[in-house]
């Protein structure tokens, strides 16, 4: 071996070493090919700017090893960035344990390569505060990635932000297996009731006989709020009213509840980003965008416990009080491993949701393809959405569902006697309080071992209007069911079924093009 090998190889690695960290990979001129090619007109998605200053959170005295919080580190790293102008905050290689970091402008956190940021579950470093969810106003604990009204900041590199949520989420025994059921409960005591679900403490139990909406407690006594605190469990990155932000890179996993939550933002880049929970985690959707604008999802993964890349804005009437539409968004080259849906839409969709661009996506085993959902007393109109190139396999119910008699669990969950229940009932006068799907194009899709190929169950005062279905090719054990649809468009629809009928139109369909 030439004696001058070592030395060279020293050398190189040195320089290697020595090299300045991409900070970010994603470039304005990928955006711009994205948005440019909408169906639809699609503003400039425009990344935010950094000044070339780094302030690394070691020096600020934070802890790689994790033997001690490093929140007061990270923090004031990036509070000193904000306030000399932004930059970028390094977290390097090591574990670190923290509390709720808030993203100030003008700050790009990065995470290093070999990098794991785990979020105490000590419910003391949560504070409470006025917050929505599930499309209503609440109180919730303060999430462990937040932003206010921040401008130009982003989450960037290869590193992994985990929520410790087992240790806030209620736990149904019927989704574990024994031995996994016995070591949850060894490790984290909690309560167990008499409809085996696990929960962290009897202030969460408590909660519940508070809810009379989904997840959402009302509670008029202030004084009980921080009794029930483990019960408000917060999203993992949530960002309010936030302007021109990228995700980039990171894995964001094992959140408390959703996992990440843009409201009300605008300019949002979601781009090769890994989005992981359990697939039994309760409400541990991937991304819910709740009435933002302007927001490109790509190149990125999802393995979740609900619903995975999911449009929302508000709920009934605080959802239409507040009336901001998601709008203008193009979900791109995404693929879904678990989740209730791959793509959804609502069910909280009272403010609306409009231009919207779903191409190239892969569903593998989530349990709906395609998820339209709503029911009444929400209002809001869903219109122009454009899906296509999207294949889909090994789904245990619907490829394609339009529900509008949604009822709070993901398919395949209720009885038919639930579901009848609500079909069943008078239909009220058509009012704000009434949801409306229409303007719909889905084209060139393929499904293999689908439950159903497609099931539309709209109003019958409200009705599913103009949808277009073509170049679709579906294999399922049933075929498609339409109900409560005016203006139906097939064309090019090939559904393989080993049972019944491949397509069946109840009366309550009209104005349907075949071909």
């Amino acid at each position: 071996m030439n004696k001058f090998f070592p030395t060279i190889c020293a050398a190189l690695i040195m320089t290697a070493c020595a090299t300045k960290p991409e900070y970010q990979i994603t470039k304005q001129s990928d955006i711009d090919c994205l948005t440019r090619s909408a169906s639809f007109e699609m503003p400039q998605v425009k990344l935010p700017q950094f000044p070339d200053r780094t302030y690394n959170v070691i020096d600020y005295g934070a802890d790689p090893t994790s033997f001690s919080l490093s929140t007061e580190a990270i923090q004031r790293a990036i509070d000193d960035c904000t306030a000399e102008g932004g930059g970028t905050v390094v977290i390097p290689e090591g574990i670190y344990t923290t509390g709720p970091i808030t993203l100030r402008s003008n700050v790009r956190l990065y995470t290093a390569p070999n990098s794991f940021v785990l979020f105490s579950h000590d419910l003391d470093l949560y504070e409470i505060y006025d917050d929505w969810f599930e499309g209503i106003p609440t109180k919730r604990c303060t999430s462990p990635l937040n932003a206010l009204n921040a401008e130009n900041i982003a989450i960037t590199g290869h590193g992994t932000f985990n929520g410790n949520g087992d240790w806030w989420r209620p736990l149904k025994k019927q989704k574990m297996a024994d031995v996994l059921w016995k070591a949850h409960l060894r490790e984290k005591g909690g309560i167990v009731t008499e409809k085996n679900i696990w929960y962290p403490d009897s202030g969460s139990v408590i909660a519940q006989t508070y809810c009379i909406d989904q997840n959402v407690p009302v509670i008029e006594d202030e004084s009980l709020w921080p009794q029930v605190k483990s019960f408000l469990r917060p999203v993992l990155l949530h960002f309010v009213g936030c302007k021109n932000i990228l995700l980039e890179g990171v894995t964001f996993e094992n959140s408390p509840a959703w996992n990440i939550h843009p409201m009300g933002c605008e300019n949002l880049i979601v781009n090769h980003v890994s989005i992981r929970n359990p697939w039994y985690s309760q409400n541990g959707d991937g991304i819910d965008v709740e009435s933002c604008k302007n927001v490109v999802i790509a190149n990125s993964s999802f393995d979740v416990g609900d619903d995975a890349i999911c449009m929302k804005s508000g709920k009934d009437k605080p959802g239409r009080d507040r009336g901001i539409p998601t709008e203008n968004v193009v979900v791109d080259n995404c693929i879904v491993y678990h989740g209730h849906g791959g793509f959804v839409c609502g069910s909280e969709m009272s403010g609306g949701i409009r231009n919207i661009e779903v191409r190239n996506n892969l569903y593998i085993g989530t349990d709906v393809g395609l998820r339209f959902k709503s029911t009444r007393g929400r209002g809001g109109v869903v219109e122009n959405i454009f899906i296509h190139d999207v294949n889909m396999v090994n789904i245990p119910n619907e490829g394609l569902l339009f529900d509008l008699f949604y009822g709070g669990k993901g398919s395949g969950e209720e009885t038919e006697e639930e579901i009848a229940a609500r079909m069943n009932a008078q239909a009220p006068p058509v009012s704000e309080e009434t949801p409306a799907f229409r303007n719909i194009v889905i084209e060139n899709v393929t499904g293999a071992n689908i439950g159903r190929a497609i099931l539309f169950n709209g109003l019958p005062e409200m009705k599913i209007q103009n949808v277009t279905l073509s170049d679709i090719v579906i294999s399922s054990t049933y075929g498609a069911l339409f109900r409560q649809t005016d203006g139906l468009t097939i064309k090019d629809v090939l559904i393989s079924t080993t049972q019944g009928e491949a397509f069946t139109f109840a009366p309550t369909v009209e104005n349907v093009t075949l071909n």
